[in-house]
């Protein structure tokens, strides 16, 4: 622990500090007239133990000061004074408590109580300030708490695992873990949970390399949706961007929340998992303009922490109400702060940005790759050292920029996700439907080989593409082969919410019920299903997969369940037997990848030349076994494809991929290449489960059955 502070020109460290005596304290409030430090004893929520210390020393926007005797345990709130123009962006309330920007951790929850509906807290109420008083009083804002930063971490260390060996498991720490058999009762839905043995080792037994964890900073729910009787359940709806989501801990204080979330890491790390973060800069829970409500930024610096407009309102290119504003220096340092509190303090090992785009705005609006922002964290001795990764879009103008982000990041790739989806489900709906032949298969050629179109300039690679068909947002992957439009009823939005850009096919017949007069229906929907997974892991670049994917998850049709924190999102642990079967399939089809290097390159294939016999590193062949050529590549009614991978170039086995997306059968002519004397079948996708490898088949005429894909281990000449 520090000395106390003596008197000095530059403020301390943002937030709170614990010195000798007692804790510095310091907050941005650029255009307040005073900032009080707002104590509480005993934990009470009420405000009548409440205890006000003024901030006196202000530099540079910064307010701080000394705090005898606070340590560990302290909870504590901020009240700001200063202009109501809220025409000016200037929203001052010294009625409302504030949360602490940089808590390290929130005791207790936004209560959007009935008078706070009638009166919504943002507004100051003229000659009213005893009704906010009262509504504050009431809970309308938790209280933050000091935590003690100090862990055992013992021997830990990030297991640094290369983008190419990746695979990303996208999971709620919630939904994983609540209807687990194996993890005891009291542990359901917690960090704990998330690294209980028997959870872990379905991780290591699918060959995940890295759980991505839907927001874990704490978080509240939007008061629309508490009116709704629902709860935002996936957390995009930040309240505190250093604390970690404190009902996600089997602990009941705010100490061993934290101390649960560093143990889950430390245990993860232990078996090889790293933990990347899904983490919501773009907005807050703050909601939007004069009716948003006032719980720590906005009440502190309105016009600092947000973009507004000439009017005082929020532009809102995140679709959620408000947008921090990055180009402010200080918002830019709280999030930068934020990155390497993670990383430092809890040892987490990346992060994926939500509405990256957001981030990335300049002073006229419009994405720039070298915003101070991007800049900061690609030269951050910490942060530009751990895993980044875009949603590379918002929902504000020209808000699409897959391919665009700067290195070292990578990105979530959509043009993958669609252009997978067409081949496998789009196309084939269209033609059950009597319409167009389909889209061809250059398209998913360039997204099969890593999609140099969208990541071949500064050199980033294939590893800059995070490859995926189905995440937390859309349908799961089994429900894209069961319904062609969303039911997202129980959300109480009128079905109007979610994407109706799905891709999906429910192969005949809406929803999972086909009936015993059509099982080929079911089998066809099951063999979509290993395609769609099959694709994402085959293809070069970083997999990602959607949990409960590997085996067989369904929402029932809802493609966008925020709300749903129930049945419809946690995982279903009695597995059916054709649930074991696709989960022995997402098994092996890792497993083929960790065995085949040539499947996992980290860097993008040019047609060179390879071998003295003239092989290249890629190869693309049509069903005749013929090198592929402009009249078939630009033909869309071409439904067969064959990709080799020569492991010639890495000294490994050459890998034979088989794509055929027609309804029927099709005779393939495995290709005749020098160098390559035989295929041996490794994995058939009309099969329910995998088996042994077939004895090895000359290059020569083959049985694909409809839409199949096959995958041959290439034996070279002796």
């Amino acid at each position: 622990m520090s000395p106390a502070p003596r008197t000095r020109d530059l403020p301390p460290t943002l937030g709170m500090t614990l010195v000798e005596g007692g804790a510095e304290f310091a907050v941005y409030a650029g255009h307040a007239d005073s900032v009080e430090v707002c104590l509480f004893d005993g934990g009470d929520q009420d405000g009548h133990s409440e205890r006000r210390v003024p901030l006196t020393e202000r530099t540079h926007g910064i307010w701080f000061g000394f705090l005898p005797g606070v340590g560990a345990g302290q909870r504590y709130g901020l009240r700001a004074d200063g202009p109501w123009r809220p025409a000016e962006g200037l929203r001052y309330n010294p009625a409302k408590v504030l949360l602490d920007p940089y808590a390290r951790a929130i005791e207790g929850d936004v209560s959007w109580t009935p008078e706070v509906f009638a009166h919504r807290v943002g507004h100051r109420l003229k000659g009213d300030d005893a009704v906010l008083s009262t509504l504050d009083s009431a809970g309308a804002v938790p209280r933050c708490v000091v935590v003690d930063e100090r862990f055992d971490w013992g021997d830990d260390a990030p297991p640094h695992t290369p983008l190419s060996e990746t695979v990303v498991y996208e999971a709620h720490v919630r939904n994983l873990t609540m209807r687990h058999p194996e993890v005891p009762a009291h542990l359901r839905g917690t960090y704990a949970g998330m690294c209980h043995p028997s959870v872990i080792a379905h991780l290591k037994a699918l060959g995940a390399t890295a759980v991505e964890l839907l927001p874990v900073q704490a978080f509240t729910s939007e008061p629309e949706v508490v009116q709704r009787g629902l709860t935002n359940h996936w957390g995009y709806n930040t309240l505190g961007f250093f604390a970690p989501h404190a009902r996600y801990a089997s602990a009941s204080d705010p100490q061993g929340a934290l101390d649960e979330f560093k143990g889950m890491v430390r245990l993860l790390h232990s078996e090889g998992i790293e933990v990347v973060l899904d983490v919501v800069y773009n907005h807050t829970a703050e909601q939007a303009g004069r009716d948003g409500a006032s719980l720590s930024w906005r009440g502190l610096d309105n016009r600092a922490y947000y973009r507004l407009d000439e009017r005082g309102q929020d532009i809102d290119v995140t679709g959620c109400g408000n947008t921090l504003d990055l180009r402010h220096a200080m918002v830019c340092r709280m999030v930068l702060d934020s990155l390497r509190y993670w990383v430092n303090e809890c040892h987490v090992d990346g992060f994926r940005f939500d509405l990256a785009v957001a981030l990335g705005r300049g002073q006229n609006d419009d994405y720039d790759p070298n915003h101070p922002f991007l800049v900061a964290l690609r030269t951050d001795p910490v942060l530009s050292r751990v895993k980044l990764i875009a949603e590379p879009w918002d929902v504000g103008i020209h808000g699409w920029r897959t391919g665009q982000f700067p290195p070292p990041f990578a990105e979530w790739n959509d043009r993958f996700r669609d252009s997978v989806r067409t081949f496998w489900l789009d196309d084939l709906k269209a033609q059950a439907a009597g319409h167009h032949q389909g889209h061809g298969v250059r398209e998913l050629a360039t997204r099969m080989a890593g999609s140099q179109d969208l990541f071949g300039s500064r050199d980033r690679g294939p590893v800059a593409s995070v490859n995926f068909v189905a995440a937390h947002d859309g349908f799961t992957t089994t429900d894209l082969t069961r319904y062609n439009a969303k039911h997202n009823g129980p959300n109480g939005e009128g079905n109007r919410d979610g994407s109706d850009n799905n891709r999906s096919w429910n192969h005949g017949v809406e929803g999972p019920e086909t009936g015993p007069a059509e099982p080929e229906i079911e089998q066809a929907r099951r063999r979509s299903t290993r395609n769609l997974l099959a694709t994402t892991l085959l293809a070069t670049g970083v997999p990602m997969l959607n949990a409960g994917d590997e085996f067989g998850r369904s929402q029932g049709g809802n493609n966008n369940p925020y709300c749903q924190d129930n049945e419809t999102s946690w995982f279903h642990w009695g597995l059916a037997g054709w649930q074991q079967d696709l989960l022995a399939t997402t098994r092996f089809l890792t497993r083929l990848r960790t065995d085949h290097p040539v499947l996992r390159q980290p860097t993008f294939f040019t047609g060179r030349e390879v071998h003295e016999d003239g092989s290249t590193d890629l190869a693309w062949f049509d069903a005749d076994g013929q090198p592929m050529e402009n009249g078939r590549w630009e033909d869309p009614s071409t439904r067969t494809l064959q990709m080799l991978l020569n492991g010639a170039c890495i000294g490994q086995a050459s890998v034979l991929v088989v794509l055929h997306g027609g309804r029927e059968p099709e005779k393939v002519m495995l290709p005749e290449v020098p160098g390559l004397a035989a295929y041996h079948l490794l994995w058939d996708s009309t099969d329910e489960r995998p088996g042994p490898p077939d004895p090895p088949t000359p290059p020569g005429p083959v049985e694909v059955g409809p839409t199949c894909i096959q995958v041959y281990r290439a034996a070279a000449s002796t």
